[in-house]
């Protein structure tokens, strides 16, 4: 499908949002950081630089907008706060995410770093879920393309075959609906490992934090992706979505694998300053209120945990 294709597909659905629907909180609050001085660092060998947190898709991204609750909103003082970068999904609430956010892209694409994802794992599934994606997203291109989810025990043979989601996002890549292409996993610290040793990927987006599950991720994943030059992204910093690792979140899940536990919990900014200790690019965060976010960039202002301070916290959390 060639991009003229993709904009053709787009021309009649996209329109401009109204900033109506902005809260008034986030209109009467003025941000608390200076967009200048957010911190931002190196894409791997992209050439590009991102803010250093991310907005993710996931927590209040996610959640359709209603009287309490205003997903634009998010969004935009994020943005006013200088946190450019924003990462969704199709797979997040069956796109409504991405809906959300195409609120705002729509009106301020020049702004952000745009990266999505696809679920797919065949060449036309993968065009289709992208043209999808840029409908909801309000644009005719991303800026980061990623395979989502590498599990266990995925075929990661079949993904570079002719028919595969690789070519697909490789000739998306050609008709500059993307500019990059990634890889995204959290279940399996050597499954991600295999996948960044057999493909050229630019980024990948996986699990860092201090609890002792995630231990392999930072002594597999992270040193090859150093080695490759990529840019590496970080999730899960607070445990998942419900943020169970941090201080006044419940600090027991549901049961399920997808969610970290600890037995003693951090406060939030020392897991923001804990990640961005690390050798990353930048650290993707799901945000559920206009609060968390102003707190969380106030910690991508402070100085990165050292070694040794991260060494302790994963002490206190093991």
């Amino acid at each position: 499908m060639e991009r003229r294709d993709f904009l053709k597909c787009l021309g009649a659905a996209v329109t401009v949002a109204s900033a109506d629907r902005l809260t008034a909180a986030a209109e009467s609050t003025p941000p608390v950081i200076s967009r200048r001085h957010f911190p931002t660092r190196a894409l791997g060998k992209t050439g590009v630089m991102v803010s250093a947190m991310a907005l993710g898709g996931v927590a209040g991204m996610q959640r359709p907008p209603a009287p309490d609750h205003n997903p634009a909103a998010l969004a935009e003082l994020a943005l006013d706060l200088g946190i450019t970068y924003f990462d969704t999904a199709p797979a997040y609430n069956t796109g409504q995410s991405e809906t959300n956010f195409g609120e705002v892209v729509a009106r301020r694409r020049t702004e952000i770093f745009l990266a999505t994802k696809t679920g797919d794992r065949t060449y036309d599934g993968t065009l289709r879920s992208v043209e999808e994606s840029l409908h909801r997203l309000q644009t005719d291109h991303v800026d980061l393309l990623q395979i989502h989810g590498i599990k266990k025990d995925e075929d990661l043979a079949a993904i570079g075959k002719p028919g595969g989601v690789l070519a697909a996002l490789h000739k998306l890549r050609d008709e500059k609906v993307t500019r990059f292409i990634g890889v995204t996993g959290h279940e399996d610290a050597d499954a991600m490992r295999r996948a960044i040793e057999m493909y050229e990927f630019d980024t990948v987006l996986t699990t860092f934090n201090p609890v002792t599950r995630r231990q392999a991720f930072r002594d597999s994943v992270l040193p090859l992706a150093v080695e490759k030059k990529m840019g590496i992204l970080a999730m899960k910093v607070m445990g998942g979505g419900f943020g169970s690792l941090a201080t006044g979140n419940p600090a027991k899940n549901t049961g399920t694998w997808y969610h970290d536990e600890s037995r003693s919990q951090a406060d939030s900014a020392k897991l923001v300053r804990y990640v961005l200790g690390l050798p990353l690019s930048s650290a993707v965060i799901g945000m559920s209120s206009l609060e968390q976010i102003r707190a969380n960039a106030a910690a991508c202002e402070m100085p990165p945990m050292t070694d040794a301070e991260r060494t302790a916290l994963e002490q206190e959390m093991a």
